[in-house]
């Protein structure tokens, strides 16, 4: 295995042979290039060796070098990962994820259920050439191949979501070609002066129809036979277990009868002598069981539909602006702090912020919102959306992995691959699903044998295998992945990110929803309205004081005190001993002040006074819905802050859905009360409860926890990490911190309680859908079984063919699936 690290800090030819001999020297590293031109260092492995193996080796056998600049490197993750085979990075997993989030790295059959392996969507990595006659070639660029001179040719990886169907296709074309003239010959017989009887006998007849079968059963259905093989083999009994038993029991009879039809007794023979087989009823099983795999084949490409449509997103090439010119260039080779024009209509490469120029950018592929989003300097951008109709200049931020898009897709693959708490039971009754079936098999056999009517052998026979031949644990299995698959796909497309069934399951089940002020009710972008002083200090000078204090906070609100000093171009002053006090403030060290900011918690703590006529004044701030940070210099009060921020147009709709839905829905602030309130009024919020610290807001969710509430938490902020993680469900908000957001199980990516509505239709529409494929399943095995073992006969003289049965069974995952697929078309 080979990677290509990008390597800083070389500047000469000294530090490219001090760096490749450090290299050489850790344990694993077979081949080592380094180039100065490109600063990459290409780092060829021994075959036994593991990425994580080698880091770990790098990290110890490096340590006694000056290679931190190296070090600091290799523990990212590298620029790009080359492999000998063009698919060799393609990965596969389960549908039905029996192995919980194992994936494989060749296609094949699930080892558990059977199951054909369906591939991931990948994002394809940096464009590597190969040689199409030597694959060990590989290089970064086209040229030719060293060994034979021929023209290397592009490896880039692709999903193999097709090669499993068109094999299958190929396959069931083999087995419709042999089946039909088998069924022809069978079905004829029936057919009074039919000239087929005149031109073959019995004898000849029964000859054709083995030798038909013998493409049907060891070329196009053997995978069935390997995968029952191995089932016993391994004792995971699955729905091939069932059709190998079925098919093959019958096949064998078939042959022995056809070499040595004597050694059956009468019942077994027809009027004519001869002894009746079953190649028809074998191929037309084995053939609509693979009608069925060739369906469930088409159909889980469409479930996985919403994230092959992020995909689609990441553009492919940008244009790189340096010293004053344009070059087109791929976007893997994007690095941070690039300069990228972004010109009409193309799409963002990477996650940044715009440093020239403004336009609207198309965001509904990100946050499903039709309408496009004013943006101008110093405003972030996304990956994947679309720029309007002006040209600007970008600085990338995030590239690779870290954007915004491969984040999403990421999640939402993840998320697919998780398994729901409802699965359980599916899960537990398909552990003794097919050994109850193969013991109602051979109940039903001796039944017909010893009660059945003559002849009771075929009778029983017949009846038996149709038994093994109808029952479907697949449809169990597949009832709430593709529900959760095609769910969290719709949610993506529509801002909602889901990270685990688990999730889905539970935001249907919630009651109440704990919603944090600042950024989540709000717009979250407040704006710094008037600055109090008591004393002596100027405006501009509490101004300066405070921005300075403020510029190493993440706080909505010290962006905003920020903000407002740039505006008044001051320059912010150095400051030391800073501290952020989580859910009261920051102090700090500012021109040999001691600055303390923030609310009347902090003061208490500080033991700083507040005279009665400065709360007056601070009060009637505060009951117009504004929130106030007091001002401290030395151990003194010498103003106030007043803040805005502006209560989110969709708040109040989404609050009003969420309690007619029956959800209670409760504010919890760090604000002060009077602030609080005002907005609670505005909202028409029944409870809320101000001046909360983080370590409140999680005590508030665990005593509502302990009465049995399933509590939704929506939050953005540091401060709302510890409550996220404590409730049931955490949501965060898209605008809010990277911690906010790591901590929540739900991230809604426009950062709007809108969001949370959309999640709640969202998560009881999937679990809708999943009682619905489950019902099915249970039902149609409940019914299907009885009906195959012959309970009809003695009141309706009603029999199920094998052939039928096998139908029945086929189409009873196709069913599950199709109805999945429904969610696709919800309208949240």
């Amino acid at each position: 295995m080979t990677h290509t690290y990008q390597i800083g800090g070389m500047s000469c030819n000294g530090c490219l042979q001090h760096v490749q001999k450090i290299l050489k020297e850790v344990h694993g590293v077979a081949k080592v290039e380094v180039s100065l031109e490109e600063k990459t260092a290409t780092i060829q492995m021994d075959e036994h060796i593991s990425l994580d193996t080698f880091k770990s080796a790098m990290e110890k056998d490096g340590g006694k070098y000056s290679i931190g600049m190296l070090q600091e490197t290799l523990k990212q993750k590298p620029k790009s990962t080359i492999v000998p085979l063009p698919n060799s990075s393609q990965k596969y997993d389960c549908p039905m994820h029996c192995e919980g989030d194992k994936i494989y790295d060749k296609a094949g059959s699930c080892p558990i259920c059977g199951m054909d392996l369906v591939p991931q969507a990948i994002v394809l990595q940096k464009g590597k050439y190969t040689c199409p006659m030597h694959p060990e070639v590989v290089a970064d660029k086209a040229g030719s191949c060293p060994i034979c001179g021929m023209d290397l040719v592009p490896m880039m990886p692709q999903t193999d979501e097709n090669k499993t169907y068109n094999t299958l296709l190929k396959k069931f074309r083999i087995a419709v070609v042999c089946t039909l003239p088998i069924l022809i010959l069978v079905m004829g017989e029936m057919i009074p002066n039919n000239p087929i009887n005149k031109m073959l006998n019995v004898d000849l007849k029964n000859w054709i129809q083995f030798a038909l079968s013998l493409p049907v059963v060891f070329y196009a259905c053997w995978m069935f036979f390997e995968r029952a093989w191995i089932s016993f083999k391994t004792w995971n009994l699955n729905m091939f277990s069932l059709i190998g038993i079925g098919s093959g029991a019958a096949f064998l009879f078939s042959i022995v009868a056809l070499f040595f039809p004597s050694i059956f007794p009468s019942q077994f023979r027809n009027a004519d002598g001869s002894v009746y087989l079953y190649f028809e009823a074998v191929t037309v099983i084995l053939t609509l069981v693979l009608l069925g795999q060739l369906l469930e084949a088409r159909a889980h490409s469409q479930t996985s539909g919403a994230i092959k449509e992020l995909l689609k997103l990441a553009p492919t090439e940008a244009v790189l602006v340096e010293n004053g010119t344009e070059k087109i260039i791929s976007i893997h080779d994007i690095q941070v702090g690039n300069l990228l024009r972004v010109k009409p209509g193309d799409k963002i490469p990477v996650d940044g912020s715009i440093v020239e120029g403004s336009s609207n950018i198309d965001e509904s592929m990100i946050t499903g919102e039709p309408i496009p989003v004013e943006k101008s300097k110093d405003d972030k951008i996304s990956s994947g959306t679309i720029n309007g109709n002006k040209s600007f200049v970008m600085k990338a931020e995030k590239v690779g992995d870290e954007t915004l898009l491969a984040q999403i897709i990421k999640m939402v693959n993840d998320a697919s691959r998780s398994k729901a708490p409802i699965q359980k039971l599916a899960d537990k009754i398909s552990k003794y699903f097919v050994p109850t079936v193969i013991l109602s098999s051979v109940i039903t056999f001796f039944i017909w044998k010893f009660f059945g009517p003559e002849p009771t052998y075929v009778f029983a026979f017949v009846n038996a295998l149709a038994v093994l031949i109808i029952a479907c644990p697949c449809a169990l299995g597949l009832a709430t992945p593709m529900s959760v698959m095609v769910g969290v796909g719709k949610g993506a497309q529509n801002g909602v990110l889901i990270k685990n069934a688990e999730a889905l399951e539970k935001m249907d089940k919630i009651d109440v929803l704990i919603t944090d002020k600042t950024g989540t009710i709000t717009e979250g972008k407040p704006s710094l309205e008037k600055i109090y002083s008591f004393n002596s200090y100027e405006e501009n000078e509490l101004l300066l004081l405070a921005a300075s204090i403020n510029s190493q906070s993440e706080h909505p609100l010290a962006e905003a005190i920020v903000y407002k000093a740039k505006v008044a171009e001051l320059n912010i002053l150095p400051i030391s001993e800073f501290a952020a006090l989580s859910g009261k403030g920051v102090t700090g060290l500012v021109a040999d002040k001691v600055i303390v900011i923030g609310n009347d918690k902090l003061l208490e703590d500080k033991k700083i006074t507040v005279t009665e006529a400065q709360k007056l004044q601070i009060t009637d701030e505060q009951k117009k819905g504004k929130t106030v940070s007091y001002f401290a210099i030395n151990g003194k009060l010498e103003g106030f802050l007043v803040i805005s921020d502006a209560i989110k147009v969709s708040s109040k709709v989404a609050i009003q859905q969420l309690m007619n839905d029956g959800v209670e829905v409760i504010m919890l602030t760090g604000d002060n009360h009077n602030t609080a309130k005002a907005v609670a009024s505005e909202l028409n919020l029944a409870q809320f409860k101000a001046e909360c610290l983080p370590q409140d807001k999680l005590e508030f969710i665990k005593n509502l926890q302990l009465k049995g509430k399933i509590v939704a938490m929506a939050g953005d902020g540091i401060n709302d990490a510890p409550a996220l993680a404590q409730a049931d469900i955490g949501i965060a908000m898209g605008t809010g911190t990277d911690v906010a957001i790591e901590s929540a199980k739900i991230t809604l990516l426009k950062g709007d309680l809108q969001g949370i509505v959309k999640a709640k239709k969202l998560s009881h529409k999937v679990m809708q859908n999943i009682k619905q494929n489950l019902f099915f399943a249970f039902g149609y095995n409940v019914i299907g079984i009885p009906i195959a073992a012959g309970v009809l006969y003695p009141y309706f003289g009603l029999l199920l063919s094998p052939m039928i049965a096998a139908a029945a069974m086929s189409f009873s995952s196709v069913s599950v699936i199709v109805n999945s697929l429904r969610l696709k078309n919800m309208n949240l």
